[in-house]
């Protein structure tokens, strides 16, 4: 039996053997506007509430008490200082910058992760965004340094989410490829509204179903339509 990482998105973890195999690096892919980050704050939230676990949430593109009110605004609470779950910003990893000047940013990132693994010891981890690290990080071998990175986060022994923006064309550097999983997130246009879905593109030792399924949020829940 494969330990699995509930998504709590109901009728999601149905059509996915029960959830996610612990461990695995996810793809949550999808247009700007479609909730990445929300799905993503969703599933360490309710982890963490309901199943007991720790997750750690970096932003690298808002702060996190930008974050953390957006969340509230959908009826997340906050997290207190005592809580499970912990959102890190990019203004911290800026001051951590300042004292190892000589080192490259991704070096520093690993760091910083490694120091809050070994002290917070979280389970779950989401990076938004895999774009923005991207960028940040100024890979002279792309390619090679993004397989190390995978690699580096499958050797946390956590289940990690990474937020990447669909820019219509296939991805630049093979992170389909290394991806244990795709969570694809669309938008479509019907009628007068414009509707969410969700399809599972790709996950490794798990059996799911495929097609498109409509995407529902409400009263701080996500929901599949599967019927």
């Amino acid at each position: 039996m494969i330990p699995r990482v509930k998504t709590f998105v109901r009728g999601l973890d149905e059509i996915m053997d029960g959830g996610i195999p612990e461990g695995s690096v996810v793809l949550l892919l999808g247009k700007p506007g479609t909730m990445k980050s929300s799905i993503a704050y969703s599933i360490i939230y309710k982890n963490v509430e309901e199943a007991g676990r720790k997750a750690l949430y970096v932003s690298l593109e808002q702060s996190a008490s930008s974050l953390i009110e957006n969340m509230g605004g959908m009826g997340f609470a906050p997290p207190g200082v005592d809580s499970n779950l912990s959102v890190l910003d990019l203004g911290l990893l800026r001051k951590k910058m300042t004292q190892l000047t000589q080192q490259a940013w991704i070096e520093i990132f690993r760091m910083y992760i490694l120091n809050l693994k070994s002290n917070f010891n979280f389970d779950l981890l989401v990076i938004d965004s895999l774009p923005v690290l991207e960028m940040l990080a100024k890979f002279k071998e792309p390619r090679d340094e993004l397989f190390q990175l995978f690699e580096w986060l499958r050797d946390l022994k956590v289940t990690t989410f990474l937020i990447h923006e669909e820019t219509g064309g296939s991805m630049s550097y093979g992170e389909d490829f290394l991806a244990d999983g795709i969570i694809h997130l669309d938008l479509r246009r019907e009628m007068n509204a414009v509707n969410l879905f969700l399809s599972i593109m790709k996950m490794r030792r798990t059996n799911h179903r495929r097609g498109y399924f409509p995407l529902i949020f409400e009263h701080g829940n996500f929901e599949i339509v599967t019927d």
